[in-house]
């Protein structure tokens, strides 16, 4: 029998505009303008990614939200995985989240996953350009937890894992000292009544070291994993005739192409690790967001993501616990090209395959 696994969708909150957004990029920016900017950059080049069932929505609408918890909830998510903003005590991208926390209705379960970079550029591929920047201290590290458990931890509807409030971190190789940053939010969770917390980091970014040894309870796969792929299946986004003078023209036209299926049965092939969450990703193209240089998994299909979404649910070792989590990247990336959200290429074809995989375990499960 397996476990009662629980799908968590990672959750982008940037659909609606903020006044940083404005400054930076122009009024009225939010995800959707990259998105819609897209353009195919070779033959077969699935560009733009748009959306269907739910279109162009802000994130701001009670209904918008709504709609998003509704269509999870059908097709079997268990909950969704926040983008966290916090660069030293100032919050961005937050109102989503908010206002859900302010409607009772609003009962998918939910956690947070600290996206503790700078904020730079990095949206259109600009890496060097900071426009909120990071800096760790003991006093902020201790405002924020006091923050999480008064704002967030204390909340019905937060995921727990037997009962402590779980909390990602994206890149803890930023911080100075990570693990002092992880006592000081522990023991102001003792502090503030909320008692042990569940924590984690996405081991991206080539961070591959056991949770324990950075002082975390887990560690949850990063997918797509951008240290583990296969062999390039195209590295030009230029037509052939164009090629003899492609060093003219820099690298905005090249890419890192590969298959998709190639890139699932290269994941499938490595172990598992023991305290690591599996996550996978049902489709990956970041050329909306990255005008040089994109990283694009070609071919993928929700048959191919169903095999490999199946193999993880068969092969991976799942704990005798209350609380086994497989994260999804992402529910609504949509410029990353990465989305379960239905588009109006594939349709609901995603989440279907989701639900069709999870809805095998539980007929296993149920069957005496």
């Amino acid at each position: 029998m397996l476990p009662n696994i629980k799908p968590i969708a990672l959750y982008l909150p940037q659909y609606h505009p903020i006044p940083e957004n404005d400054a930076w990029w122009g009024k009225g920016f939010t995800e959707w303008t990259n998105v819609t900017k897209a353009t195919p950059r070779f033959k077969g080049h699935h560009q733009p990614h748009l959306p269907a069932d739910l279109g162009f929505y802000d994130l701001r609408l009670t209904e918008a939200r709504m709609a998003q918890e509704s269509m999870a909830k059908t097709y079997g998510i268990h909950g969704f995985c926040y983008y966290h903003y916090w660069f030293n005590g100032q919050r961005i991208l937050h109102q989503p989240l908010d206002r859900k926390l302010a409607n009772v209705k609003e009962d998918l379960p939910f956690m947070l996953c600290w996206a503790n970079e700078n904020w730079t550029r990095a949206w259109d591929g600009q890496q060097k350009d900071v426009l909120l920047s990071q800096q760790h201290s003991d006093a902020d590290d201790e405002q924020h937890a006091r923050f999480l458990c008064e704002k967030y931890f204390q909340d019905a509807r937060y995921i727990r894992h037997e009962g402590k409030p779980v909390f990602i971190f994206y890149r803890p190789s930023l911080f100075p000292d990570i693990k002092n940053t992880l006592r000081i939010i522990r023991n102001e969770a003792q502090r503030a009544g909320i008692g042990d917390l569940w924590l984690g980091y996405f081991q991206g970014f080539n961070v591959k070291t056991k949770p324990q040894d950075l002082g975390f309870d887990f560690g949850v796969e990063f997918q797509p994993d951008f240290s583990n792929y296969p062999k390039v299946i195209q590295t030009s986004l230029l037509p052939s005739w164009l090629h003899t003078i492609k060093q003219k023209l820099g690298n905005q036209h090249t890419a890192s192409v590969y298959d998709y299926g190639d890139f699932a049965q290269l994941q499938m092939q490595r172990p598992f690790q023991p305290n690591v969450y599996p996550c996978i990703t049902p489709m990956w193209d970041n050329a909306a967001r990255r005008k040089h240089n994109p990283f694009i998994l070609h071919y993928s299909t929700p048959e191919k993501y169903g095999a490999w979404l199946q193999y993880i649910v068969e092969h991976y070792p799942w704990k005798k616990s209350d609380d086994d989590f497989l994260f999804l990247n992402a529910w609504n990336e949509w410029a990353e090209g990465n989305h379960l959200e239905p588009c109006q290429r594939w349709g609901l074809a995603y989440l279907q395959k989701t639900h069709e995989v999870f809805s095998r375990v539980q007929k296993q499960n149920h069957t005496p």
